[in-house]
């Protein structure tokens, strides 16, 4: 089983516009709502690959009755914590003529420490049972904490995954996290960590401008701890790092219609690849050809099995060393 977890779901609200202007009134040609954030993305993903999958969350206000019906229709198998916090809601503005996307983000509200304590003991439940779990998200506030920081270290620690553990369970911990978050979790050596070249580039604190700069900084990753490193850059090529083996992979060209959960479902179909037994670069071409099959649609994470096969052959795969 893989077990998708995160803090911060979202209600997303996507509007399509023939003509945008700012400072102006503008009316929406199409608009749409539907259960989104990071981790529901993943959970959602997996579910829509065949995966075996669980998603596990937290939900608060009236949000979270349309994101657990909507979840229900899809057959996602799901456990939420529910707690007062309103879940936020994003809003994406899709510009048709000029194919432009501008994301509106809410950062979520502060949850109960009572909430976020369910959270983990739920955690260490599922994490029995999974072979794979993927932490994703950006961390909430906590009542009564000054700081969410170790929020994920503690996760790894709760699931036998802590930097001092002697005897680590079998599963396997993929984190897509960034900043001091990440680097707290790196020396409990997880199997991968996901940033884009945007979020490598301020957890490492420089500019990766070349390729020399971004493999120097995927590199210091791996040897603060981390298993494999992939890091993307929109459309363009996604690289791949251990402290021996570097690879590149270009993804297809799409016609991208919104890319939102790209990287959501890069990961997703990675995952899912892994889960059935294949090498990781073969699950690194999976995951980029659900990213690639997710661009393509208007709403995030609702992928097609055949498509998602018929772009992996696509992708061109260069081992560097």
């Amino acid at each position: 089983m893989i077990l998708a977890a995160g803090l911060t779901p979202a209600w997303q609200q996507i509007l399509v516009f023939d003509r945008f202007t700012r400072g102006e009134v503008n009316r929406a040609v199409e608009a749409c709502g539907c259960a989104s954030g990071k981790v529901i993305n993943v959970g959602l993903a997996l579910t829509t690959l065949g995966a075996h999958a669980k998603t596990l969350s937290i939900l608060g206000g009236r949000a979270g009755p349309l994101i657990e019906e909507e979840l229900q229709s899809h057959g996602v198998a799901a456990r939420w914590i529910h707690d007062p916090a309103t879940t936020r809601t994003c809003t994406t503005i899709i510009e048709r003529p000029t194919g432009e996307i501008t994301e509106l983000v809410e950062n979520a509200a502060a949850i109960k420490a009572h909430s976020c304590d369910a959270f983990i003991s739920a955690l260490q439940d599922e994490a029995q049972s999974a072979e794979w779990i993927v932490l994703s998200g950006s961390l909430p506030p906590i009542e009564g904490r000054a700081s969410n920081r170790s929020l994920y270290l503690e996760m790894l620690e709760a699931i036998g995954h802590g930097p001092d553990t002697s005897s680590r369970p079998a599963s396997q911990v993929i984190l897509d996290a960034r900043g001091p978050e990440m680097v707290e979790c790196l020396s409990c050596r997880p199997f991968l960590v996901k940033p884009n070249r945007e979020e490598l580039a301020a957890t490492v604190g420089r500019e990766l401008s070349t390729e020399a700069e971004l493999i120097e900084a995927m590199r210091e990753i791996n040897a603060r701890g981390a298993q494999w490193v992939l890091v993307t850059h929109g459309g363009s090529d996604v690289w791949l790092s251990s402290l021996t083996e570097l690879w590149r992979f270009t993804p297809p060209q799409i016609e991208v219609v919104n890319a939102i959960g790209c990287g959501d479902c890069l990961t997703a179909g990675l995952v899912a690849a892994l889960d059935q037994g294949k090498a990781l670069p073969d699950a690194v071409c999976y995951g980029i050809a659900s990213a690639g099959d997710n661009a393509a649609q208007l709403l995030p994470s609702r992928l097609n099995t055949e498509r998602v096969r018929a772009l992996a052959d696509r992708v061109t795969i260069a081992r560097i060393q």
